[in-house]
C-alpha cells in the first residue's frame, strides 16, 4: 500500500492531492519552482522541497522529480494533469526507479500520447475517426492535406502528437494561415510537452466535445459517464457539464460503448478519457474519436458531482492494486448518475476583440468565492497571492451540482454562483462566464466548439455590460494591478510586451531595418506563443530584454527610430541576395545529404555489384528526373531506425537513411499525359538500408503515404524489395508490432487505383504481403518472392534453404504470381510505365499495321493451328500490346493495348493450348484481367476460339466447375464496354463465357468469316443427337460414314453465316474492318458507368 507520494504539479489540481491524498492517510510531498514559492499546494502538503528553476521547465525535469522522490522515501507519483502525466518516458523512469506511477502504464502513455497510433486503435475498434495525417507531418505534407480538405469546403486541426489542453492547436480555414499555425504549434508543444511534432486533422464545423470518462485495472473497464466540453475558447475548454443535458440517449450509449471497446483492447489502466466530435445531423459521420487523454483532467471535477465518486482515489487504490470490483466498480457499465454538473473555469484572463486570451496580472485583493449547497470551488488561490505569469491562467474551478433532473436547476445554481464571486486586484473572465450563462442557446445547449468565436462581439459586450454593472454596487472603485513600470522617454519609439509574457526571442537585431508588421519577436504566456509585431516602418535601435526573460505588461521590449515606410521596403528587398543560402537553409541541406546516393559511395558500388539499382535510382528513371528534376517530391527523407537506444545518431543518419524507404508523390509518364494525370504515390524499399526490411518509421510513412492515395486517389507504385519486419527497432515499448494497418491499407487501394509492385533480388514476407496486394507485380528474372525468408522457414522446422531456392521467378511466373517477367530492374520500369499509361488516357499519335493482314491471321484449314497473339498484334496499336500473366494460364491470352490510343483490354483464346479449351488456370486468369479492366474503366474486347470449358474427371478433380463460372459472376458485374470478335470457334458455355456471359451480352458480337458454331462440340452433339440414327446402322465403315456425314452437315450449319442469318450474331465481317468496329463501338460505347454491386467470387 502506499504511504508517501511526490506531487509533481502545481495550482489547483496540486491542493486537489494533498486533500485526497491526506483523506486516504498518505503523506504528501509537494515540489514548487522559485516562483511558486507562496502558492496554496506548498502551505498544504506535508513536506516540501524547492526546484531550481523557474516556470515551467521546473516541473518538466522528469529527473530531478524523481531524485526528490527517492530521497523524500517516496513509493509513488501522481503527475496530475499537464507537464509530464502523459509522457511515456518519464512513467518508465519511475519505474525503472521502484516509484509508482499513478496513472496507465508507460505502453499506455506512448499509444495514446502517439494520436496517429490512437488513431488506428479506433480503426481496429471500429470506431470512426475524423479523416487526418498518420503521424507527425511537415509544413509541405500538412500543405498537401489541406488542399485536399478545401477542395471538399472543409478546413483542417494542426494539432501537437504528444500533449492536450487545447495548447499545440490552431484551425486553418485559410492556406496562407497554414505556414504560422504549424510553426506555432509545434514550438507550443515543444515548451508545454517537451514533445515537438504536429499532425493534420479535417475539421469539423459546428461540432459538439463530448467525453467519455474511463477508469481501468488493467483487466475490467467502466465508464464513469459522458462530459459535455463544447463550450471552449481557442481550444481549451471553459464549461464542462456531466452528463450531458441533450444528446441523444442513443448516440450516448454508442460514445460510450465506443470508449469501452478501445479501452479493453488495450487493457487500460487507472483513469483516461476518450473524446469526441459530434454532428448529430450528419447521417454518415455523428461522430468522431479524436484523442484519448491518459490522465487525471481538469474537469474530472463534475464526474464527481453526479456520480459521488472522488476520482483522485479511486486512481490511487488503481495503483494499489485494487480492481474495479474492489472499488465497488460494476465493469462494462456506466456508473449511476445523479442531477447535472456545471463547472466554470476562472481565469485570470480577458479576451480581445479577435479571440485573443490576454493574461492578467497583479495580486488578489479580495478572493471571495461562493458557497451553499451544491457548490464546491477548486482553487490554488487566496487574498494577497500574486500569481506567477508564467503559467496557465486559472485561476479556480466553480463546480455547481443539482440533484434535479432538469439542466435549467443546475444553471439557475451556476447563476447565483457566479454572481456570488468576488475578485479583485487581477482581471478575470467572470464576466465572460456570465455572459456566457445567460445566453439562451446555453440553456438549450445548442451550441458548438466555436461557439465563443462565433458569438464574441456579443458576449464581450454583455461581459462589458456585467463588468460595468459590478463596479457601480461595489462600495469603491475596484483595485486595479500597476506595472509598477518607469515611464520610457519617448513611448512612442518603443514597442512593449503587450500581457505577462516570457520573451522565447527576438527576430531581429540592433541596426535592422524593419517595415510595419514585420515580427520582431515571439512571447509565450499561458503555454501560448504570442508574436510581437512593428507597429510602425523603423530602424531597431536597442533590444531591452533577453530571451528567457519573463516580462510584466507594458516591459519595454525593443526600441526603434521611425523611418520612411516606403525606403524601408525599397531596402529590405534590394539587400535580398536571391543566390544566397542561409545557415539555417544550409543546415537543412546537409543533413539531407547522407540520404543521397551520391555521398553513399560503398553502398550504391555493392549494390551494382550485385547487379541491381538503388532505390533512388529506379525512382529516378520512373519520374524521369533527367528530364525534369522536380518530378518527384519525397516525403520523409530525413527519418532514421528507430533503434536511438542501443545506436548514436551519427551511426543512424549515416546508414540508415530515410530509414530504408524513399517515399513521395512523383509524376510518372508526364511528358506524356501532363502533370494531374501523371501524379503517383511512389515507394520504394531501399535494399542498402537493413536489407529493405520495414521498421517502425518507414511503416509510418508508408501508411502517410496510402494515406494520401486514398485522399487523392492516386495511383501507387510499390517498389517491394526487402526482408520483411525489422526486429531491431527498440524505441517503441512493443511486443509484437502487428496492431498497424498498413496491410489493410494498402489492400484497400485495390478497385480504387492502380496499384504496381515491383521488385528484384529478395522479396520475403510483409515485403511480400504488400506486394501480393498489388494489382500487376513486374518481376526481374533475378527476383526471389515468398511469404517467408529462410530464417524463418528454418526456424518453423520446415528445412534449411538458401534465399535463391524460395519463390523463384521461374516458379513465381509459372503459378501466376508474376503478371510481367523482365530481365532487369530497367525493363520493370518500362513495364510500370507502359502499365500505368493504360490508365492516364488516350494517346493522340499512334500507328497500326495494314489491316487487311488480319484476313491471313486464322488459316482457312480448320484443322490447322495459328499464332493468336499475331492476331492481337494486328487488332492493337503498333507497340502497344503489354501481356500479363504470360507464364500462367496458358489457354487464354491477356494484355493491355490501345487501338488508335484509346486503352482497351484484350482477352484471347490460345489454339495452341487445349484447342482454345478453357481450363482451371485459363479462367482465373481471364476473371483475375476481367475485374482489373472493370475496377479501372478500359473496355473490353475479347477474341473468341474456344471448342468450350475443359472437360473430363481430371479437370474436375482441380474445381473446374467453381473456376470457370468465375468469368460468368465477373462479367456479369462488369461495368465497362465488351466487344466480342469471334475468330474461329465459338461453342457452348465457354463461348458464352468468353462474351461476357452470352452473345447479346456484349456491345456488339461479330464473327469473321472463319467462324464456327454450336451448342456444344459438334462431334458429341451428333454423339447425343443421332444415337438412333448411328445404332441403327451396322457397326464398322458404314456408321463411320455416316458420323462423318452428320458432323459435316453440323459443321455447315454452324457456319458464321448462318448464325448472322438467325440474328445469333450481329455480323460477319471483314477481318480488316475489325479495327473499324471496335473504334466505332469505342465512340459509341462511353456512356458513363454504373455504381459498383457487390458480389460473392465463386472461387
Amino acid at each position: 500500500m502506499l504511504t508517501k507520494v511526490l506531487i509533481a504539479n502545481r495550482g489547483e489540481i496540486a491542493v486537489r492531492l494533498v486533500r485526497a491524498l491526506r483523506d486516504l492517510g498518505i503523506a504528501s510531498v509537494a515540489v514548487h519552482a522559485r516562483d511558486d514559492a507562496e502558492a496554496l499546494h506548498v502551505q498544504l502538503a506535508d513536506a516540501v522541497v524547492p526546484l531550481d528553476a523557474t516556470g515551467p521547465s521546473a516541473y518538466l525535469d522528469g529527473a530531478a522529480l524523481i531524485a526528490i522522490a527517492r530521497e523524500q522515501g517516496c513509493d509513488a507519483v501522481h503527475p496530475g494533469y499537464g507537464f509530464l502525466s502523459e509522457r511515456a518516458d518519464f512513467a518508465q523512469a519511475c519505474a525503472d526507479a521502484g516509484l509508482r506511477f499513478i496513472g496507465p502504464t508507460p505502453e499506455q502513455l506512448a499509444l495514446f500520447g502517439d494520436k496517429a497510433r490512437a488513431r488506428a486503435l479506433a480503426g481496429q475498434c471500429g470506431v470512426p475517426v475524423m479523416p487526418g495525417s498518420a503521424g507527425a507531418v511537415t509544413l509541405a505534407e500538412a500543405q498537401a492535406f489541406f488542399a485536399a480538405q478545401q477542395a471538399d469546403g472543409a478546413g483542417v486541426m494542426v494539432k501537437a502528437i504528444g500533449g492536450g489542453g487545447g495548447r499545440g492547436m490552431r484551425a486553418v480555414l485559410n492556406a496562407a494561415d497554414l505556414p504560422e499555425a504549424h510553426a506555432r504549434c509545434t514550438s507550443e508543444a515543444k515548451a508545454a510537452f517537451g514533445v515537438d511534432g504536429v499532425y493534420v486533422e479535417r475539421l469539423m464545423r459546428n461540432a459538439r466535445h463530448i467525453e467519455v470518462q474511463v477508469l481501468g485495472d488493467g483487466q475490467a473497464v467502466a465508464s464513469l459517464g459522458e462530459r459535455e466540453c463544447t463550450l471552449q475558447r481557442r481550444f481549451q475548454k471553459l464549461v464542462e457539464i456531466a452528463p450531458s443535458p441533450s444528446l441523444p440517449e442513443a448516440l450516448r450509449l454508442q460514445l460510450t460503448q465506443a470508449a469501452l471497446r478501445m479501452a479493453k483492447a488495450v487493457g487500460y489502466q487507472s483513469l483516461g478519457t476518450f473524446e469526441f466530435l459530434v454532428d448529430e445531423r450528419s447521417k454518415t459521420l455523428p461522430f468522431v474519436f479524436i484523442e484519448a487523454n491518459p490522465r487525471l483532467q481538469v474537469e474530472h471535477t463534475v464526474t464527481e458531482a453526479v456520480t459521488g465518486l472522488d476520482l483522485v482515489q479511486l486512481q490511487v487504490g488503481i495503483a494499489n492494486g485494487e480492481t474495479l470490483a474492489d472499488l465497488a466498480i460494476e465493469a462494462d457499465r456506466t456508473a449511476a448518475q445523479r442531477g447535472f454538473a456545471v463547472q466554470w473555469r476562472i481565469n485570470a484572463e480577458t479576451l480581445d476583440a479577435e479571440g485573443q486570451a490576454r493574461p492578467s496580472a497583479g495580486t488578489l485583493a479580495r478572493f471571495d468565492l461562493p458557497a451553499g449547497p451544491g457548490v464546491r470551488v477548486d482553487t490554488h488561490g487566496y487574498a494577497g497571492l500574486a500569481p506567477s505569469p508564467h503559467y496557465d491562467t486559472l485561476l479556480a474551478k466553480l463546480i455547481v451540482h443539482s440533484s434535479s433532473p432538469r439542466f435549467a436547476d443546475a444553471l439557475r445554481r451556476s447563476l447565483r454562483a457566479l454572481e456570488e464571486c468576488r475578485i479583485e486586484g487581477i482581471a478575470t473572465n467572470l464576466p465572460l462566464l456570465r455572459a456566457i450563462a445567460g445566453r439562451p442557446e446555453f440553456a438549450t445547449q445548442a451550441v458548438h466548439t466555436r461557439f465563443v468565436e462565433a458569438h464574441l462581439a456579443d458576449l464581450l459586450a454583455a461581459a462589458a455590460r456585467i463588468d460595468a454593472a459590478d463596479a457601480r454596487l461595489a462600495r469603491g472603485a475596484p483595485l486595479r494591478a500597476e506595472a509598477g513600470l518607469p515611464a520610457d522617454e519617448d513611448d512612442a519609439l518603443v514597442v512593449k510586451a503587450p500581457m505577462p509574457a516570457k520573451l522565447v526571442q527576438f527576430e531581429v537585431d540592433v541596426g535592422d531595418l524593419v517595415p510595419a508588421g514585420a515580427q520582431l519577436g515571439v512571447l509565450e504566456a499561458m503555454k501560448m506563443e504570442h508574436l510581437l509585431h512593428a507597429p510602425f516602418a523603423g530602424r531597431v535601435v536597442a533590444l531591452l530584454a533577453a530571451p528567457g526573460d519573463y516580462l510584466v505588461e507594458g516591459q519595454s521590449l525593443v526600441r526603434m527610430d521611425a523611418v520612411d515606410a516606403q525606403a524601408v521596403e525599397t531596402q529590405a528587398q534590394a539587400s535580398h541576395d536571391l543566390d544566397q543560402v542561409r545557415a539555417d537553409l544550409q543546415k537543412v541541406i546537409d543533413r539531407h545529404a547522407p540520404t543521397l546516393d551520391a555521398n553513399r559511395p560503398a553502398a550504391v558500388a555493392k549494390r551494382h555489384a550485385q547487379g541491381g539499382r538503388t532505390a533512388r535510382a529506379n525512382i529516378a528513371d520512373l519520374c524521369d528526373l533527367a528530364h525534369d528534376p522536380g518530378n518527384f517530391s519525397e516525403y520523409g527523407a530525413l527519418a532514421i531506425a528507430a533503434q536511438t537506444r542501443r545506436r548514436s545518431l551519427e551511426d543512424l543518419i549515416a546508414n540508415t537513411p530515410a530509414d530504408g524507404m524513399v517515399t513521395g508523390i512523383g509524376s510518372i509518364n508526364a511528358r506524356q499525359f501532363g502533370p494531374e494525370k501523371s501524379r503517383a504515390v511512389v515507394m520504394a524499399y531501399d535494399y542498402t538500408v537493413l536489407a529493405g526490411t520495414q521498421g517502425m518509421r518507414n511503416h509510418h510513412k508508408t501508411d502517410r503515404m496510402l494515406g494520401i492515395a486514398h485522399q487523392l486517389r492516386l495511383p501507387v507504385v510499390l517498389f517491394a524489395e526487402g526482408g520483411g519486419g525489422r526486429p531491431g527497432d527498440t524505441d517503441m515499448p512493443i511486443v509484437a508490432g502487428l496492431n498497424n494497418h498498413t496491410f489493410s491499407q494498402f489492400a484497400a487501394l485495390s478497385g480504387k487505383v492502380p496499384v504496381v509492385g515491383i521488385v528484384h533480388g529478395r522479396c520475403f514476407a510483409g515485403n511480400a504481403a504488400l506486394l501480393g496486394c498489388a494489382d500487376v507485380i513486374i518481376a526481374t528474372e533475378a527476383s526471389n518472392i515468398g511469404m517467408s525468408g529462410p530464417a524463418m522457414i528454418e526456424g518453423g522446422g520446415l528445412g534449411s534453404f538458401a534465399p535463391e531456392q524460395i519463390g523463384p521467378s521461374s516458379v513465381q511466373s509459372r503459378n501466376g504470381v508474376i503478371d510481367i517477367l523482365v530481365k532487369d530492374e530497367a525493363e520493370a520500369v518500362a513495364a510500370a510505365k507502359q502499365y500505368l499509361s493504360y490508365f492516364q488516357g488516350a494517346t493522340a499519335e499512334w500507328q497500326c499495321a495494314d489491316p487487311r493482314a488480319l484476313r491471313h491471321a486464322v488459316p482457312e484449314n480448320r484443322l490447322r493451328v495459328y499464332d493468336v497473339r499475331a492476331a492481337m498484334r494486328g487488332v492493337a496499336d503498333t507497340g502497344s500490346l503489354l501481356e500479363l500473366r504470360a507464364g500462367f494460364g496458358a489457354g487464354i491470352v491477356t494484355a493491355l493495348a490501345r487501338i488508335e490510343g484509346k486503352p482497351v483490354g484484350l482477352l484471347a483464346n490460345n489454339p495452341h493450348h487445349l484447342g482454345g479449351a478453357i481450363d482451371v488456370e485459363a479462367a482465373d486468369k481471364a476473371a483475375r484481367f476481367m475485374q482489373l479492366c472493370n475496377a479501372h474503366g478500359l473496355p473490353l474486347v475479347a477474341l473468341c476460339d474456344t471448342p468450350g470449358f475443359m472437360v473430363g474427371p481430371e479437370i474436375e478433380a482441380q474445381a473446374q466447375v467453381r473456376h470457370v463460372c468465375r468469368m460468368f459472376m465477373v462479367a456479369s458485374h462488369l461495368r465497362v464496354p465488351y466487344f466480342a470478335v469471334v475468330l474461329r470457334k465459338g461453342y457452348g458455355l465457354g463461348a458464352q463465357a468468353m462474351t461476357a456471359g452470352g452473345f447479346d451480352a456484349p456491345v456488339f458480337t461479330v464473327a469473321w468469316p472463319t467462324g464456327e458454331f454450336g451448342a456444344m462440340g459438334l462431334e458429341g452433339a451428333v454423339r447425343l443427337g443421332f444415337r438412333k440414327e448411328l445404332e441403327a446402322a451396322p457397326e464398322g465403315a458404314e456408321r463411320d460414314a455416316l458420323f462423318k456425314q452428320l458432323v459435316a452437315q453440323q459443321y455447315a450449319n454452324g457456319e458464321a453465316i448462318h448464325m448472322a442469318q438467325t440474328l445469333e450474331i450481329d455480323a460477319v465481317i471483314d477481318p480488316a474492318d475489325t479495327r473499324a468496329w471496335l473504334v466505332r463501338g469505342l465512340a459509341s460505347a462511353s456512356a458513363p458507368r454504373e455504381p459498383a454491386q457487390a458480389y460473392v467470387d465463386t472461387w
